[in-house]
């Protein structure tokens, strides 16, 4: 059970989570440039091919990287057979509705803006029942300059004011408020990192036009915010691949390396490659398009980017779709 995806694995796993397991709803998953990053020998956890339970899905994913370990895993799309498997929406047994007592004669009711921590939770709660049974994931991938580390941060140290890092970094947590998630930030902690508070809530505004050249006066320390010439400034930032880093990455290039990837009709397939630095594939380009950010636009544009004249590795055959 848990560990077998064959029919009596699926049919003792749906049959303790009816017994002893509950639904968890969730209501924003934001990502990274997730890798099949498996080690030599591929392993893959069962059951864990799809989730039905995630809302809204966010991914940032790099241009860039090349290296056969770091793949990027894409968002799952679930297979109708596979969506037959498992306990069923609606099979989940449901909780009695709480009892509401009645007020004791000595006791005042709660103001509406006293509520307890218990009624906002179920207000939540009955709000977004809607969602849970039929409504498929949102899901949006967008791609950014820079390899792995400079989508995901790790690249350069923490005191280093401008990376690339930085840009998927505040389109998460613009993400965050798009989608009313109800994630707390510090107020403070957003403007080091470029981000203006007050654009982000209590609604989000509409980002303007992007910055293509600096303001001549402009300073890095300077306390006045504008997220515009942050993005310019973190756009030219220098990219570090590590094939050209640490050359001794290319020892797994050259060795033939299993690759899984999902087909047109949402099957599995598996093959066999020598990857030898190919840059990333993005898939299904004609059938949903490409979305990527604004600045890797910026990046190409530039003429005074470290490093030279910027390309990115991975290639894209149709007209993009900018992303702010």
């Amino acid at each position: 059970m848990y560990s077998r995806e064959d029919d009596l694995g699926w049919a003792q796993s749906a049959a303790f989570k009816k017994a002893f397991s509950i639904d968890v709803d969730i209501e924003f998953l934001g990502v990274w440039d997730t890798v099949d990053s498996v080690g030599i020998i591929p392993r893959r956890l069962p059951f864990t091919a799809s989730n039905t339970h995630v809302r809204h899905f966010r991914h940032a994913l790099s241009l860039d990287e090349r290296r056969v370990r770091f793949k990027p895993a894409l968002w799952h799309r679930v297979h109708p057979a596979t969506a037959q498997l498992g306990v069923q929406p609606g099979e989940m047994p449901k909780a009695a509705p709480p009892k509401r007592h009645q007020q004791s004669l000595n006791v005042k009711p709660r103001p509406h803006h006293q509520k307890s921590l218990v009624q906002h939770e179920r207000d939540f709660e009955a709000s977004s029942t809607c969602h849970r049974d039929n409504t498929p994931t949102d899901v949006e991938e967008v791609w950014f300059a820079g390899c792995h580390c400079d989508v995901g941060g790790g690249s350069v140290a923490n005191d280093v004011t401008n990376s690339l890092a930085r840009i998927p970094l505040r389109w998460m947590i613009r993400q965050c408020f798009v989608l009313k998630t109800g994630i707390l930030f510090h107020r403070e902690m957003m403007k080091p990192f470029g981000m203006d508070p007050e654009s982000l809530y209590p609604e989000v505004k509409p980002r303007p036009p992007p910055v293509t050249s600096l303001p001549a006066a402009y300073e890095s320390s300077s306390d006045t915010l504008c997220e515009e010439t942050e993005d310019l400034k973190d756009a030219l930032s220098p990219l570090y691949d590590q094939l050209s880093i640490a050359p001794a990455w290319w020892l797994l290039e050259l060795l033939p390396a299993r690759v899984r990837y999902q087909k047109h009709d949402d099957t599995w397939a598996k093959t066999l490659t020598v990857n030898a630095g190919a840059p990333r594939h993005i898939p299904r380009q004609k059938m949903q398009g490409v979305k990527v950010h604004r600045t890797v636009k910026l990046r190409m544009e530039a003429e005074n980017v470290a490093g030279g004249k910027y390309h990115p590795k991975a290639d894209w055959k149709v007209e993009p779709i900018w992303v702010d």
